[in-house]
């Protein structure tokens, strides 16, 4: 039995967070008698003068809906660092000096809140000597070995208000409107929230769009009588034949952003259909805010699992959602492959069998007839 945990979160910040520290206090306080402390801003409050503080179950009181988190977070620094050239590099002296400081520090195992970086990272502790349970957090839920990452939920119901909130501008002035959502390399908000949000074009990294066939898709819906459209669109999104559409941030020290994507769409559409198009780019809303229920129960289960994990000698694992049951993965497993949306998956095919369109180079070979679901 450890006495002392360290909890951090790494990454972009997701909602829920804060309900995972919560659970892990109090279960690693009232249920086995461990201390936490928790440890700021990511793996970096690990080096130089360390950053960190003890978390008792009066100090996060009143975290479960709270938005962000309390530790704060940082998806670079010296761990992954990015040259010139683009490639990552880790350095060794640098695990090396945040494990001197874990054992200073008394932290005897370490509970990770992090995506596929973060989870990567995490895994190199775990072969240094440091025990460590992974909790899967990304609003993409794009990490294998888990049907859900907590965020997701939260993220697609921000997305999905949007377009519902697009659609009566849309109808409104007849135009088409273009939402873009995060999804770097898979498109599940995109999916999702096109779904429930009434899209009538999805645009998700893994199916190449063609600019021709979502032109035809809005011209099919004026001919059965619907003079605007609603257009979702994944950030890694690509045009068949193109690359994905990245912005200039000038800092050529680290990764390039994505985004641009609705803006290109718009100017295409606009020359391609005469129709007025506008665009929205949701950027960080998906990532703010209060939790919903849904990601504060599975928040909760995960940090609670987490603790029990590392009670009962599991280390480079992650806990997973898999068949309703909460369980434990190797780490390896999760941050193995991105978990992508299957292109003749359940919910490809629902999108097109109620006249949805993804933009396809041959759109029409899945539908019987393109105008017949024009109307919403």
């Amino acid at each position: 039995m450890f006495k002392t945990i360290g909890i951090l979160t790494g990454g972009g910040d997701a909602p829920g967070l804060n309900a995972v520290i919560r659970a892990v206090v109090k279960t690693a306080n009232g249920q086995f008698g461990m201390n936490v402390i928790g440890i700021e801003d990511g793996f970096e409050g690990l080096l130089g003068e360390t950053r960190t503080r003890p978390l008792t179950q009066s100090d996060v009181r009143g975290l479960l809906p709270r938005g962000g988190t309390i530790l704060g977070t940082r998806n670079r620094g010296r761990f992954v660092e990015h040259t010139k050239e683009g490639l990552a590099t880790t350095s060794k002296e640098v695990y090396d000096e945040a494990v001197r400081n874990l054992s200073r520090l008394s932290i005897d195992a370490l509970i990770v809140l992090g995506g596929e970086g973060t989870l990567t990272i995490a895994a190199e502790f775990d072969r240094l000597g440091v025990p460590v349970v992974g909790v899967p957090k990304t609003i993409d839920n794009d990490l294998a070995c888990t049907e859900l990452t907590f965020g997701f939920v939260t993220a697609l119901d921000i997305a999905t208000e949007a377009l519902d909130r697009l659609h009566t501008t849309a109808e409104s002035h007849d135009r088409v409107m273009i939402l873009e959502v995060m999804g770097r390399n898979a498109g599940w908000i995109a999916l999702h929230s096109g779904i429930a949000g009434g899209a009538d074009v999805i645009l998700i990294p893994e199916l190449p769009f063609s600019m021709d066939s979502v032109a035809n898709k809005i011209r099919a819906r004026e001919i059965g009588g619907s003079n605007f459209s609603i257009i979702v669109a994944a950030e890694g999104a690509v045009e068949a034949g193109h690359d994905q559409i990245f912005q200039d941030s000038g800092d050529k020290q680290h990764a390039p952003r994505l985004g641009g994507i609705a803006v290109y769409c718009r100017t295409q559409l606009e020359a391609l259909t005469g129709k007025e198009t506008r665009c929205v780019v949701l950027g960080h809303l998906q990532r703010g805010g209060r939790p919903n229920a849904f990601d504060r129960m599975l928040a909760t289960t995960y940090g609670a699992h987490a603790v029990r994990a590392l009670a009962e000698g599991k280390r480079a694992a992650m806990v997973a959602l898999q068949a309703g049951d909460v369980i434990t993965v190797p780490i390896s497993d999760a941050v193995a492959n991105v978990k992508t949306v299957p292109p003749d998956g359940q919910m490809v095919r629902t999108a097109r069998d109620i006249g949805i369109s993804f933009g396809a180079v041959d759109e029409t070979k899945y539908h019987v007839s393109s105008s017949s679901s024009a109307i919403n």
